[in-house]
């Protein structure tokens, strides 16, 4: 077995790659001062804390609408980096809190336009899959959260790996998003699996041809190495469960994977998506610059970086 619990923990407990996602808190304005011996600054209220998630419509409805535009913003050639960042953010949580209610279904799922139903039926079912795979946990992990590598060079990669291994480069895309959200997990799992594709040790051993673990080129040739000796083409969900043994997973890979082999758009939506974690009190992203030497209480974290 290659891996996992890093990049699960991610997206489910998780990501996905997923497993997330927003923009990091910004500094606090200060608050006035006096200025002089007699003439003091009009009294403000406190600032209110900023916040790490964007901030959604309390109504189902207003949820998925406002999520369809993002999806369209998303297919906007003209729109600026800003806008698509933020657009993917947005469009990450929404998918987070839309997967969490299913009995929300039969007022969403109506609203989506018929292009981009299958988008929209296929991220919902994925991200139940990974949520199904774990619980929250009271800690927040003890990982450093770095910036993604850039997203051409990370298709080169998948891409080379794929024509080295006849393992789809959707595929390799699909599993570095869920298991460390392409490459911003650094840390070791639970079970010691490590670097961007979450090999154990001695799995990557086997494949990496004396490679580097932590490297993102050396990690997705040995991940493709590992699924084409285990049946890829013969058996790609065989070959899939190998890599981690969890029935949700393939079905959550084979529902990444297919999407992103269809649009372009949807692979760099998912490179803008940010690191969620699931806890007990919630959803909590880890923005880039995060790091922990060990395991931080939750409720300590978030009193400092309010969500």
């Amino acid at each position: 077995m290659s891996c996992n619990r890093v990049g699960i923990a991610a997206l489910t407990a998780s990501v996905l790659v997923g497993c997330s996602a927003t923009t990091p808190p910004s500094s606090e304005t200060a608050r006035p001062e006096t200025i002089g011996a007699e003439v003091a600054a009009p009294a403000q209220e406190p600032p209110r804390p900023t916040t790490a998630q964007p901030v959604l419509a309390a109504d189902p409805a207003r949820i998925v609408d406002d999520l369809m535009a993002d999806e369209r913003a998303l297919r906007d050639p003209r729109a600026s980096e800003a806008a698509l960042t933020a657009a993917a953010r947005r469009q990450q949580k929404s998918y987070r809190v839309l997967a969490r209610h299913p009995e929300w279904d039969a007022i969403t799922r109506p609203r989506v336009p018929r292009a981009l139903l299958e988008v929209f039926d296929r991220n919902i079912d994925a991200r139940r899959q990974l949520a199904a795979m774990g619980r929250g946990k009271p800690t927040l992990p003890a990982w450093r959260i770095d910036p993604p590598r850039p997203a051409e060079e990370l298709l080169a990669y998948y891409r080379k790996s794929e024509a080295s291994s006849g393992v789809g480069w959707n595929y390799l895309a699909a599993i570095n998003f869920v298991e460390t959200a392409y490459g911003r997990i650094s840390g070791v799992s639970t079970a010691g699996a490590q670097g961007p594709m979450q090999f154990m040790p001695s799995t990557f051993a086997t494949h990496g041809a004396g490679t580097d673990i932590l490297s993102p080129h050396d990690s997705i040739m040995a991940a493709g190495r590992f699924l084409a000796a285990h049946g890829f083409a013969r058996d790609r969900d065989h070959a899939l469960y190998r890599y981690n043994n969890s029935r949700q997973y393939v079905r959550a890979i084979n529902q990444y994977a297919a999407l992103i082999a269809a649009d372009p758009a949807v692979f760099a939506g998912y490179h803008r998506w940010e690191v969620y974690y699931n806890s007990v009190a919630g959803d909590v992203v880890l923005p880039v610059g995060y790091a922990a030497e060990s395991p931080i209480p939750v409720e300590e974290y978030l009193k400092r970086h309010p969500q």
